[in-house]
């Protein structure tokens, strides 16, 4: 089924804990306030608008780079105290942040809204898009998307752009009676990663001109655009695999062997870091319950305790502030660590996927190469079949190696990130706990005081 809605459906709103909606942020080419009754709603929720505004100024987001001091590894650093442990991450700005590009092409995910129909239920999210390319006829779309829409992207993506590492999805199956994929936490990830997913390709200077990333922006009618054939490069691709099936590389670069060797090393590494992370994190939920039962035996014991009553209850309240700054804490690690590591395990299986190709037309070149160098007696010129293949081979080292470079960068800013968050999640978590113990502290000492 498309992403929108058939009239036997029903949509519920789910609600989202995600980033503020694009429809509310002002975009340089969006309409003016009072513009938005006259904005045309197109079939599958396209959104036309027909006035936009003149005004293209751009307002820069604020850095920290005129501060004085420095942090160890030079990144600029704010000479205030911080107020708490909360504005760690602010004092901290990330060199990488922005790489120096200009963005001309915005898209989020979010809205997502559960169908049911009679013969399946699915959700689907709003893709709004805002832009100034002149690709575009119009500055904004905001169009409405289920997940196998997305899959049918990527496959677009893999098959017109050989060369280069596509952003991975998450997981399409769920184990049923484990996770239910129609919960808000689970609809909630799933949004996050999508959103990521595109804001990936909107930010390559590649992928975001592909033309079936326009039509996913855009078009008011997917399916007419799912149900072409197969391409003449999908083609390509299956013969190349044909020739080189059992094909052993002669010369392959030692960068290439090195990627694959660190890729191997990094996939086992994140394994190992989620599977402990998925049990530590079991373990606090458990350790949680615990305390929910722990507290309040305090609480009924001092009923019974006249003189011990305002500790006692001083103990049962310092628990269940422990339990409240536990729940926060486990949730955290679920919604912002667990992600990215299992978004960066799928990735390492697409580059694994990328140079696997890669090396399937360089396979073809020697192959092609090999079989010239036998006529070569024959003929003066090398073949234009053989040139071409070492064209291929030229154009899809370059492109990957500007995409590895590309990947390797995102890699050290959202892990960098994901770090400084997870120091800053469990100081607070800490600190509450600390401040909550610290809490009964003076009615212990007040009872302890001699008659």
């Amino acid at each position: 089924m498309s992403g929108s809605s058939s009239p036997k459906c029903t949509p519920k709103s789910l609600p989202t804990s995600g980033q503020k909606s694009l429809h509310d942020i002002k975009h340089p080419l969006s309409c003016s306030p009072g513009a938005e009754d006259d904005a045309a709603t197109g079939e599958n929720g396209a959104v036309i608008i027909d006035s936009p505004s003149p005004d293209l100024a751009h307002t820069e987001p604020s850095s920290i780079a005129d501060k004085d001091l420095s942090l160890p590894n030079g990144t600029p650093a704010d000479t205030s105290s911080p107020a708490s442990s909360s504005s760690l991450l602010n004092r901290l700005q990330l060199d990488d942040d922005l790489d120096g590009e200009t963005r001309d092409l915005f898209v989020t995910v979010d809205d997502p809204k559960k169908h049911v129909c009679t013969m399946e239920t699915y959700i689907t999210y709003r893709v709004s898009t805002k832009t100034t390319r002149t690709e575009f006829d119009l500055p904004e779309y905001s169009v409405r998307r289920r997940y196998q829409d997305f899959d049918w992207l990527r496959n677009k993506l893999e098959e017109t752009q050989p060369t280069h590492l596509i952003p991975p999805l998450p997981e399409k199956f769920v184990v049923k009676g484990v996770v239910d994929r129609f919960s808000e936490e689970f609809v909630e990830t799933r949004r996050k990663a999508l959103d990521k997913f595109l804001k990936r390709i909107a930010d390559h200077p590649v992928l975001s001109f592909n033309e079936h990333f326009s039509v996913f922006l855009t078009s008011k009618d997917l399916n007419s655009h799912k149900k072409q054939g197969i391409t003449l490069l999908s083609k390509m691709g299956e013969s190349v695999r044909y020739v080189t099936s059992g094909y052993k590389l002669r010369n392959r670069p030692v960068e290439f062997a090195t990627i694959t060797d660190y890729l191997d090393t990094f996939a086992l590494k994140l394994g190992t870091i989620d599977r402990i992370a998925q049990r530590i994190i079991k373990e606090e939920v458990e350790y949680l319950m615990e305390l929910r039962e722990y507290g309040p035996v305090y609480s009924t014991w001092s009923d019974l305790e006249r003189e011990l009553n305002e500790p006692l209850d001083g103990v049962s309240a310092c628990v269940g502030n422990c339990c409240t700054a536990l729940e926060e804490f486990t949730e955290d690690m679920s919604e912002d660590f667990l992600p990215v590591i299992r978004e960066y395990m799928l990735y390492s299986e697409s580059m694994k996927a990328v140079l696997k190709k890669r090396d399937q037309v360089q396979a073809e070149y020697e192959a092609k190469a090999e079989a010239a160098a036998l006529k070569r007696e024959e003929r003066s010129t090398v073949p234009t079949d053989v040139e071409k293949c070492q064209d291929n081979v030229e154009c899809f080292n370059a492109d990957l190696k500007a995409d590895m470079d590309r990947w390797q960068n995102n890699k050290r800013q959202d892990f960098r990130q994901m770090l400084m968050g997870m120091a800053d999640k469990n100081i607070q978590y800490y600190e509450k706990c600390l401040t909550a113990w610290e809490s009964i502290i003076p009615l212990l000492q007040e009872k302890q005081e001699p008659k």
